[in-house]
């Protein structure tokens, strides 16, 4: 079949992205499911950083590539067990195999022959139904049709509005993971959020979900920085004298930070910002090129901890329905999150906007 869609073939065009046209919507012809695979009628795919990233060339891929990772939509024909056409799924950016090393002890974000598709621009399987464009992260979203293996799909609740939905598959997944699976936050505890967008905001959601105290909110922009209030943030902070006022909001430091941002810059100042013996976790990706450091002393002499989270370090088949339930029941406010939905035709403007900061999530809707 012919589906239209978003297609990256040169990264780094500079910006406004609507002057320069980055994303081209054409026409690409799309095989059909192999074993083990789905075709999927797109509903909604949210615009992501790590969208943005490939398109600056921060995050370098294999070109040409149809984008977009976080995305829903209905089966209209499964050549997978547990499957049936009419099924509304969430798509993870990371297939999980279920089979190898970090699959086994629950690690769905390791997977290994997950991360080699994405990294080739292929299906789990290895292949491409693409003709002659790659995938994107197994799911190639922008587009009103796409072929995904079935290991990057989790059913959910079919009442769920298309423009909200999307969100599960990255930012809510990936924001609330970091607090509930990688950082493990206990009630009671101190948080700090560096970065505001779809992800951070998401994680800050986390942190009021599980009961943190106090949250700290760090951002640039004071539209981002008045929303975190709103959702629960105890202070709000300029990025720009961030880490005395953490420091003085948290007695000392936060127990937890979180860098959302993807700037080792930024990192830095939140594990400044976090306290003897607490954890500080990144969630952002920066360009492969930059590089962080910290005393070396103090890992041990204050028994710091850094750790990456990637996808939430979820397992999306066990997280995603959670956090849909959550929301459901007026948990996990997904909805604020949601700035502006675009059409295909919008998505170079859209992109501009998300650079500037002065959107959360936007969400494309066919």
């Amino acid at each position: 079949m012919i589906v239209r869609g978003a297609v990256l073939r040169e990264m780094g065009l500079p910006a406004p992205y609507a002057a320069s046209r980055p994303l081209r919507i054409e026409e690409v012809e799309l095989a059909p499911p192999g074993p083990g695979e789905l075709l999927v009628r797109i509903r909604a795919a949210g615009l992501c950083h790590s969208d943005l990233s490939v398109i600056d060339g921060s995050r370098p891929r294999v070109m040409p590539m149809l984008l977009g990772h976080e995305a829903t939509g209905v089966v209209l024909e499964s050549a997978a067990a547990g499957f049936a056409p009419g099924d509304v799924v969430a798509c993870a950016f990371v297939p999980a195999c279920g089979a190898c090393g970090p699959c086994a002890e629950g690690r769905a974000a390791l997977c290994e022959p997950g991360a080699a598709a994405n990294t080739a621009g292929t299906l789990l399987s290895g292949a491409r139904r693409l003709t002659d464009v790659h995938h994107h992260l197994g799911v190639s979203g922008f587009a009103d049709h796409a072929v995904i293996s079935a290991h990057s799909a989790v059913k959910i609740e079919p009442t769920l509005p298309p423009e909200i939905a999307a969100l599960f598959g990255c930012a809510v997944m990936t924001g609330v993971g970091a607090v509930v699976n990688t950082a493990q936050v206990r009630a009671g505890r101190s948080a700090v959020v560096f970065g505001l967008g779809g992800v951070g905001l998401s994680a800050l959601l986390g942190a009021v979900l599980v009961g943190a105290h106090p949250i700290v909110a760090v951002d640039v922009v004071p539209a981002k920085l008045e929303l975190a209030l709103q959702l629960g943030a105890t202070v709000a902070v300029d990025a720009r004298d961030a880490v005395d006022q953490v420091r003085e909001a948290t007695a000392g430091g936060a127990d937890y930070a979180f860098e959302t941002v993807g700037s080792a810059k930024v990192l830095e100042q939140a594990y400044a910002a976090t306290r003897r013996g607490g954890t500080t976790v990144t969630v952002g990706l920066p360009h492969p090129s930059q590089s962080f450091s910290v005393p070396a002393v103090s890992l041990v002499a204050e028994e710091r901890t850094v750790k990456g989270s990637y996808l939430g370090s979820s397992v999306p088949s066990r997280d995603i329905p959670r956090y849909v339930a959550l929301y459901q029941a007026g948990r996990l406010p997904v909805d604020r999150l949601l700035t502006a939905t675009v059409g295909l035709d919008d998505l170079n403007q859209a992109f501009d906007d998300l650079a500037a900061g002065t959107s959360i999530r936007q969400v494309l809707l066919f």
